[in-house]
């Protein structure tokens, strides 16, 4: 007889019925029941994936009933773009509704849910001897499988709501009655070796798991060598675990503006979770390091996550401005100085790119459609994709780029391309040509209708219909028989005045007499705001000739290196355009590379940090210190005051006495009407502990922030200086560190 199916820690007992009649994710180490491809167990590495399955009844594998799959468009198969070695798929929570986190195994993908993980009886888990019990909760605990599968984190299953390591979502355990066990099939795939409370399996097999769209390297080892250089000094010298701050900051705005977007904080706490040195960096550190580096610190690093690391920050999305920290981060000395560049790197481009794109959306206005696509002009893949993902926070509408738009869910456009244009010749290459009315009815020949709408336009534009080039129009007709709701016309092939414009009217007039509708042009080339003008007219005149008044009112795209100074002359000369595609001017921000973050450490052991230069902007400001924005009568942000972390909080209506930087000597008084303290706590205890917003969510609140700005502050030329200011508190403190410097 063989032994029983071990408990699925995560979901149901092999004697019990689900939790809930919902999918689960079966993460036992016993063979699966169905073979799904999708997608491996995080545990097992049995390839089956239940929520994505594309089946009518899931055997639950470490269950005995059948759970009822209900198809839902809510609940993607996405492949996770982490780093880490665990082989997982993100799926929404398929086991409650109650308030969601991050997904543990991989917290990759924007907006992703947590799995939830029913509380067992501690007596039914077997413990694990592999991971250390957490003392930060003093009631009986165990190990959360789940999170066991990133190592080392830990969860309380006990009732204890003072514990910050509750990294699930809690779900209340109800044990109905025994059912009878359903036998389980062997699973043909592998799995991984059993723990020794299990009987052995055969050997495995090895299990390629899936690749992902953009492969990103490990946290960890994303670092510069004198990080690690330096850390093994502070090991030597027994220092690594002394407690220490710092705080990553800009000390000029962008693009000679007075603010910036600040992004990228969502991608740097996922870089926190994952942060660790696997056994393959540690053996490369071996081979870089001096052959003198004692063997003990590799064994060190081995171990080391960023479990006892404090994150606070400004909420992604919000205007930032000079001297203010993005992030402050507080842990052991050691761990803090090797995230310097870790996370100066997802900072630094995603808060340009994402500031460069609101700059953009400043001087288009709201109502004008922006389009990022940048794909073929950016620095890499890696770069494309943030640049469409934090553009997207910046203010622009949609993406030409479809990994962007399948991994981050932002809006995709595309036309064509001069090249499907220029492939044709003549209307007879044109197949198939014929299209039924979107009414219904019998096909009709839309070359032929197209061919005499096209003489009826020449007429009234009093331009020969032999100036129409014949491949334009045959690319044309193809396009509209194939997209007949999505016609969109490029006109500038040959000649916009005399060939595209012509060609374009005659197709759009002879879907709209089958009943469809053009959605718009596009111009790459030329005077692109004059242009915009006469393709208008000309518009006005067909709708009113022909008596289709939504002709009128087709939107009009351009693209062709459009710059700030573009729109500017776009506002400027009255155009007409509806859309603007952006491409090398948005990605590579060529007005500024780099937004010159920097990381720089403020407190250790308690003590306050000051870094002294012969360059006054390079001094920093010492201390752990909580951030305010103080706002006038009218709701506008006037200044951002930072103070001393003990300090007590500013009231509204209250007079305060700063100092303001650049105007250290004299002291000011300000009444501020609003006082909105700046950062929250959004990592702990080695978990994601703030719900992270959506993308579409970091957007809105992006275009708020920008919003509130006073017109002096937010205009892009010349503006008035943000200022920001310190307490006499931490001005005392700065004086007393400076002179005892000296």
């Amino acid at each position: 007889m063989s032994p029983p199916p071990p408990p699925c820690p995560l979901c149901v007992l092999p004697f019990l019925v689900p939790l809930v009649p919902r999918h689960h994710l079966c993460v036992t180490l016993v063979p699966c029941v169905l073979p799904f491809p999708c997608a491996p167990c995080p545990l097992c590495c049995h390839p089956m994936c239940p929520v994505c399955a594309p089946c009518t009844a899931i055997p639950v594998p470490c269950a005995t009933t059948p759970v009822p799959r209900v198809p839902s468009a809510a609940i993607p198969c996405a492949p996770c773009p982490g780093s880490i070695a665990i082989p997982v798929f993100c799926h929404p929570c398929p086991m409650s509704s109650v308030s969601p986190s991050l997904c543990p195994p991989c917290a990759a993908i924007p907006g992703a849910l947590s799995l939830c993980v029913p509380r067992v009886p501690l007596s039914l888990y077997p413990p694990s001897a592999a991971i250390p019990v957490s003392p930060m909760c003093r009631h009986p605990r165990a190990t959360c499988p789940l999170c066991a599968a990133t190592r080392r984190v830990q969860l309380c299953h006990q009732p204890c709501p003072a514990s910050p390591l509750s990294c699930h979502p809690r779900v209340p355990l109800v044990l109905p009655s025994p059912l009878p066990r359903v036998a389980i099939p062997a699973s043909p795939h592998p799995v991984l070796p059993y723990p020794s409370y299990f009987p052995a399996p055969p050997p495995p097999l090895p299990v390629s798991p899936p690749l992902s769209p953009c492969p990103r390297p490990a946290m960890a080892p994303l670092a510069d060598l004198y990080q690690v250089s330096m850390a093994y000094g502070h090991w030597r010298a027994g220092r690594h675990r002394a407690p220490a701050a710092a705080e990553l900051f800009f000390r000029r705005p962008p693009f000679r503006g007075s603010f910036a977007l600040g992004a990228g904080l969502a991608e740097g706490l996922r870089g926190l979770r994952a942060f660790r040195f696997s056994a393959a960096d540690v053996a490369y550190l071996r081979s870089v390091l001096p052959s003198t580096t004692d063997d003990a610190f590799f064994d060190y690093l081995a171990t080391l996550d960023a479990s006892e690391v404090t994150v606070t920050a400004i909420p992604e999305g919000s205007v930032v401005f000079a001297r203010v920290p993005f992030l402050q981060v507080k842990g052991p000395l050691l761990v803090v100085q090797l995230l310097e560049t870790t996370l100066l790197c997802l900072v630094n481009y995603a808060s340009l790119v994402a500031t460069n794109a609101a700059r953009f959306r400043l001087l288009a206005g709201p109502d004008m459609k922006l389009v990022e696509m940048g794909l073929r002009r950016a620095q890499g893949p890696d770069g494309a994709l943030s640049a469409s993902k934090y553009s997207y926070i910046g203010g622009f509408d949609c993406t030409s780029n479809i990994l962007a738009g399948k991994l981050y869910g932002i809006p995709v456009r595309g036309t064509i391309a001069h090249s499907f244009i220029m492939s044709f010749r003549c209307l007879e290459e044109v197949q198939p040509r014929e299209l039924p009315p979107r009414a219904g009815g019998d096909p009709m020949d839309l070359a032929a209708l197209a061919v005499s709408w096209l003489q009826r336009v020449c007429d009234l534009l009093q331009t020969p219909p032999a100036k129409a080039n014949q491949g334009e129009l045959a690319a044309f007709v193809s396009y509209a028989v194939t997209f007949p709701c999505d016609f969109q016309g490029l006109l500038d092939t040959y000649c916009v005045r005399r060939s595209g414009l012509p060609n374009f009217c005659a197709v759009a007039l002879a879907l709209h007499q089958l009943g469809y509708r053009a959605i718009g042009v596009r111009l790459d080339s030329g005077d692109l705001a004059q242009q915009s003008k006469e393709i208008r007219r000309v518009f006005r005149a067909c709708g009113a000739h022909f008596q289709v008044p939504w002709f009128e009112t087709i939107p009009i795209a351009v693209s062709n290196d459009i710059s700030e100074q573009s729109l500017e002359e776009f506002r400027r000369e009255g155009s007409e355009i509806d859309m603007i595609g952006i491409g090398t001017n948005l990605v590579t921000c060529p007005l500024q590379p780099s937004l010159g973050c920097v990381y720089k450490l403020v407190e250790v052991n308690g003590s306050p940090c000051l870094k002294l230069t012969e360059d006054e902007e390079k001094m920093t400001i010492p201390g752990m210190k909580t951030i305010y924005r103080l706002y006038d009568a009218a709701g506008h942000p006037f200044m951002d005051l930072m103070a001393l972390e003990e300090e007590p909080s500013p009231s509204a209506g209250q007079e305060l006495g700063i100092r303001v930087l650049g105007r250290l000597g004299e002291t000011t008084k300000v009444i501020p009407s609003t006082v909105e303290p700046l950062h929250r706590t959004y990592f702990r205890d080695g978990q994601v502990c703030e719900p992270l917003p959506s993308l579409p969510e970091v957007r809105i609140h992006a275009q708020v922030s920008l919003n509130l700005l006073s017109p002096a502050h937010r205009r892009l030329h010349e503006p008035q200086p943000y200022p920001v200011a310190m307490t006499e508190r931490l001005h005392r403190l700065f004086l007393e560190l400076r002179q005892g410097s000296h």
